[in-house]
């Protein structure tokens, strides 16, 4: 197949590259990271941009972590402007097939901040009756997801696959996330243990390598709705860490830092759906062995 795979140097992305390239796949990447002429936009405006792929597997936005979404709303919004240029080149060039990615953040926050711990299921969003999602990042995954039922509609015979990720993590994760910066932390030594916020808020952890097995799945069997990827496993953000600490050997106090950015309470999603055609494979405690390793 002949793939193009946008933010191909992201975290997501560059693990794509490197499966699909070891699968004999041909790889075109597009990603600003390799300079501003690569700004995916640019692409997708230029009207000599129109070949057809096998497969576009659409990983750029802007994301960055915590802190991005909390204190740098409108430079986040920009993933607007990011999936409407490719949803609009995608229909004018009526490519074949579409891997796009939404977010657990596109949950209304009623459900994510309820005392309740509220399990997140693929109808609480609504492409019709839309409620607040988490910052403009939330509101940015809503968007997509609207603009993909657009596309679909417009380009029938385009197929067009929407996933909702959890928290992913895997070994070579940026720093940018809690995930990553706790596996640091330890193997630095640190004493105290920094964490954000009580500790308390909860995350349903899927390692990449699950993440992108179940897309390729889905994609395999043409599982056209949009689905959660996840491991319905809520863990807070203490309980990681005092995981990675027995896992390590490394224990320290943690220190809370109750003005720092921490997000919803409760993100935990429901894999019913994903358990149709893919079960995640590698546990929390597996996964975090594997960054210790690495």
């Amino acid at each position: 197949m002949n793939v193009l795979i946008t933010g191909h140097k992201g975290f997501i992305g560059r693990h794509f590259s490197k499966r699909l390239s070891e699968m004999g796949h041909k790889i075109t990447g597009l990603d600003i990271k390799d300079g501003e002429e690569y700004d995916v936009r640019k692409w997708f405006r230029h009207p000599d941009f129109t070949q057809v792929f096998d497969m576009v597997i659409h990983c750029a936005a802007i994301v960055e972590g915590r802190c991005a979404i909390d204190l740098e709303p409108m430079r986040v919004a920009t993933n607007l402007s990011i999936d409407s240029e490719f949803f609009n080149w995608a229909v004018r060039t009526k490519q074949k097939k579409l891997i796009c990615f939404s977010s657990a953040a596109s949950y209304p926050l009623e459900v994510q901040n309820s005392d309740e711990k509220i399990v997140s299921t693929e109808d609480q969003v609504s492409l019709t009756n839309f409620k607040a999602a988490d910052q403009t990042y939330g509101f940015a995954k809503l968007a997509l997801e609207v603009m993909a039922d657009v596309a679909r509609k417009a380009v029938p015979e385009m197929e067009v696959y929407v996933f909702r990720p959890f928290s992913c993590y895997g070994e070579d994760q940026s720093l940018d996330y809690p995930f990553s910066s706790f596996i640091k932390r330890i193997k630095d030594k640190a004493n105290p243990f920094e964490c954000w916020g009580d500790g308390e808020q909860v995350r349903d952890w899927i390692h990449n390598e699950d993440l992108l097995n179940a897309i390729l799945a889905a994609v395999d069997k043409k599982i056209d709705f949009t689905v959660n990827l996840c491991t319905g496993r809520g863990v807070s953000m203490n309980e990681i860490i005092k995981m990675m600490m027995d896992i390590s050997g490394h224990h320290a106090p943690i220190e809370h830092k109750l003005d720092k950015p921490v997000g919803v309470k409760y993100r935990v999603g429901d894999p019913t759906k994903m358990n149709t055609f893919y079960t995640a494979k590698i546990s929390l405690e597996e996964g975090i062995k594997r960054c210790f390793e690495v």
